[in-house]
């Protein structure tokens, strides 16, 4: 199968914007996924149309709602596992960022950070949603913390894995992807080759080896679920470049006081064995928020250890989300 075939049609977001109770025929999974978990998770994706696009989520649970932000070059996926947990507690949303998975981003859009805040606000008004218990990984973390500092009557708590802060975005690791995805290269020269071998995406060299802890990860499903949509087209493509390359400047350089003035419950947990972000990080998180409830450090977890340990997750949001209750009842 051509990978600019994956999606077909899938990244034009042509016509009125819509809300739809599922994906299109044109963003039906490949024939590597059928039958498999990621087939079933991207089966329940529907999308919120928006001033930004169609924005692509997927739902579970019912009551109070939680945002699931997830990291790059991943999409909601990431948090199938925590949404199984949590939704019997939550209603569970893991939206798809601009310009990754299989959202639709609107025609001359922009994907960086600040438009990302942007675009959560109006997708969350699109869903009738006050306010969220937020968890977030990698930039997803940067695009929470901006969430926070901007709109702190939306967060009501906040979970935070390994990611950017004010102190190291981006990352030196990034630099490297960020220069590529600067001249239109970073998707077909890293994605491509991971996409086209699992067994590669999964090594030394590949995502596997650098972001996860687990070998057998992430399986073939899942390489597909992440990158096919990227490579589907030369739009989605040059979109999943133009996410990285805005990663170049700190967006959280001008947010730190305003961080440290809020007193929404801030849980860390950081994973030890990350290569891509620094322990300091954690520390510096457990100083930088006013209602930080402290650090949880997972010896031997590397980047993005919440998607091999949903348990972890699950178990700290709710410690999180029951800490909130009883302040929620004194304002």
């Amino acid at each position: 199968m051509n990978r600019r075939q994956f999606l077909g049609t899938a990244a034009s977001v042509g016509g009125a914007l819509v809300l739809s109770a599922g994906p299109g025929a044109t963003d039906a999974p490949s024939q590597r996924m059928r039958g498999s978990e990621a087939a079933a998770f991207h089966g329940r994706r529907r999308y919120a149309s928006t001033s930004f696009g169609n924005i692509a989520y997927v739902e579970r649970g019912s009551g109070d709602a939680a945002l699931f932000l997830h990291g790059f070059p991943l999409n909601g996926f990431q948090w199938r596992g925590a949404l199984e947990r949590l939704s019997p507690y939550r209603r569970c949303i893991a939206p798809d960022f601009l310009g990754l998975g299989f959202t639709q981003v609107a025609e001359g859009q922009p994907v960086g950070p600040d438009d990302q805040v942007a675009m959560l606000g109006a997708f969350l008004d699109r869903l009738g949603i006050a306010s969220v218990d937020v968890v977030a990984s990698d930039s997803g973390g940067a695009v929470a913390q901006l969430l926070l500092a901007r709109h702190p009557e939306r967060v009501r708590t906040l979970l935070l894995a390994n990611g950017d802060t004010a102190i190291e975005s981006p990352p030196p690791a990034m630099l490297p992807v960020i220069e590529l995805a600067k001249h239109g290269r970073f998707v077909d020269e890293w994605l491509a080759p991971w996409w086209e071998n699992p067994t590669l995406a999964r090594s030394a060299e590949g995502i596997g080896g650098m972001c996860y802890a687990n070998g057998t990860h992430p399986t073939d499903d899942t390489v597909d679920l992440y990158f096919g949509p990227l490579l589907s087209t030369v739009r989605r493509s040059a979109l999943a470049n133009a996410y990285a390359a805005a990663l170049a400047r700190n967006p959280l350089a001008d947010v730190e006081t305003t961080l440290r003035r809020s007193h929404a419950p801030v849980r860390v947990v950081w994973g030890m064995a990350d290569t891509i972000f620094s322990a300091a990080n954690a520390d510096y998180l457990d100083r930088a928020f006013g209602g930080s409830r402290g650090v949880r450090r997972l010896d031997g977890a590397k980047l993005f250890w919440p998607e091999e340990q949903p348990d972890v997750i699950a178990h700290e949001a709710r410690a999180l989300w029951n800490a909130w209750a009883p302040l929620a009842v004194t304002r």
